[in-house]
């Protein structure tokens, strides 16, 4: 976006257009900064570079009085920091966060204004990508950061670095707390394939706990210890590898999603693949719904309770771009990590063919330490939406709105409603024994 500044018209047609054209050419153009937001009502900007001060976010339009604690949001970010096990990077960061802003003085509180979340590196080694300096590294983006800016922050990869995602982490902490509260909706997602090893796993039944009991993040613990030595293999050959991230929402709000360009899965593929190291998507069948016939791929409608189910779920939660309440489950493939300590052949920044063997210290394998930056993008996409569904279609009652499902009109709970409820409930109990005691007593002549 280009923004001009340009002084009022001058009186007299040709004098003001002469004037306006030769101030326009003296005028610098502003471009705005692109490709570090997202979200519309719910908006989450990163900061920061891999071997910098420090990374981070600023969350704005997150509601007031959400209640949230530094320790729920630390939690999501130990969870993708590195040096977790043999199979990660042995970068030694404890990735302590640091809420600056946005919080009320108890702490636990949101004040409703942007919430700015630090996270500052302590473990740079910045001399281990002295090579970086003069040779792109092949399929990393050394290469199409300098075509793009002409300039980058060589150590640690900069922006391009997956430290990045401690932001998105930090924010969709946030985000995964808002979802719960108002929706009850989890977000949870695992590690489903590594090369040739794939997990059986039941999406209505698995737990966080099943996820996070082994280093892989797979809760098919045969397929887990499978994916472990897979992935120590490739390591000990200074070999990395690829896998897939398959992520599950349980208890989405019906609605959710726009039509034409909002799509609920195209917002959902924008967020995912804008994760380092995503080479695909698909939401529910994916590529392999396209060779199956109308008949098999339909998912049939049902009454369950007043409220409007499918038999199959080949859609993955959503149809028409909207969510339809059923599990949302989605899937992104990771690439092999670019970084790998083989000698490969590249071009130097002076355009001489040379031969690269990089060092510096990189995850041989993406996947486990995805989990968390899957779950974080989804839930982001998921808040950002509930607020625009909540703002359009949830303002005026839905008394007089089309259709038999009973469960659209209350899928939105308010935790403040349910503690009027409850005090409700206790007052009529007490006037209740009250009136029986009164039965009880002798009339007194």
């Amino acid at each position: 976006m280009q923004s001009l500044k340009l002084p009022a018209p001058q009186h007299g047609l040709r004098g003001g257009r002469s004037v306006l054209r030769q101030q326009a050419k003296r005028q610098p153009v502003l471009v705005t900064a692109a490709g570090s937001s997202y979200g519309t009502n719910l908006r989450v900007t990163t900061f920061g570079e891999s071997h910098g001060g420090g990374v981070g976010c600023v969350v704005d339009g997150v509601p007031p009085r959400l209640q949230i604690t530094q320790e729920e949001i630390q939690l999501e970010l130990d969870r993708r920091r590195p040096g977790q096990s043999r199979i990660t990077t042995p970068r030694n960061e404890t990735d302590t966060c640091e809420i600056l802003s946005g919080m009320a003085p108890d702490g636990s509180t949101t004040l409703g204004t942007p919430i700015c979340i630090l996270v500052r590196n302590k473990d740079q080694k910045s001399q281990d990508y002295s090579e970086m300096a003069v040779a792109y590294r092949p399929s990393h983006a050394d290469a199409t950061y300098d075509f793009k800016y002409g300039i980058r922050a060589i150590a640690g990869g900069g922006r391009s670095s997956a430290r990045e995602t401690i932001g998105r982490v930090a924010a969709g902490a946030i985000a995964k707390k808002l979802l719960n509260v108002v929706a009850g909706t989890e977000v949870l997602a695992y590690v489903s394939s590594v090369r040739d090893v794939e997990a059986q796993v039941d999406h209505s039944t698995m737990t966080l706990e099943q996820i996070e009991s082994n280093p892989v993040r797979c809760p098919d613990q045969e397929a887990a210890e499978l994916m472990y030595q897979a992935i120590d293999e490739v390591r000990t050959r200074g070999e990395s590898c690829g896998g897939v991230v398959t992520c599950v929402v349980r208890g989405c709000p019906k609605g959710l999603g726009s039509p034409v360009f909002d799509k609920l899965e195209a917002e959902l593929a924008k967020a995912v693949m804008s994760l380092p190291a995503t080479k695909g998507f698909e939401v529910g069948s994916g590529f392999e719904g396209s060779r199956m016939l109308g008949s098999e791929h339909n998912d049939e409608f049902y009454l369950d309770d007043g409220e409007i189910r499918t038999r199959s779920n080949r859609s993955g939660g959503v149809q028409g771009g909207i969510s339809n309440g059923e599990h949302i489950v989605l899937r992104v493939a990771f690439k092999p990590t670019a970084t790998i300590a083989r000698k490969q052949k590249t071009v130097s920044r002076d355009g001489e063919e040379v031969e690269l063997l990089a060092r510096g210290r990189h995850d041989p394998c993406v996947v486990p330490r995805a989990v968390p930056m899957v779950e974080a993008a989804v839930a982001l996409v998921l808040a950002d939406q509930l607020l625009q569904h909540y703002a359009q279609c949830e303002l005026l009652p839905r008394d007089s709105a089309l259709g038999p499902d009973a469960r659209v009109a209350r899928q939105f709970r308010h935790p403040y409603d349910e503690q009027v409820q409850h005090q409700q409930q206790a007052a009529a109990e007490e006037h209740q024994r009250q009136q029986q005691q009164q039965q009880h007593e002798p009339v007194q002549a």
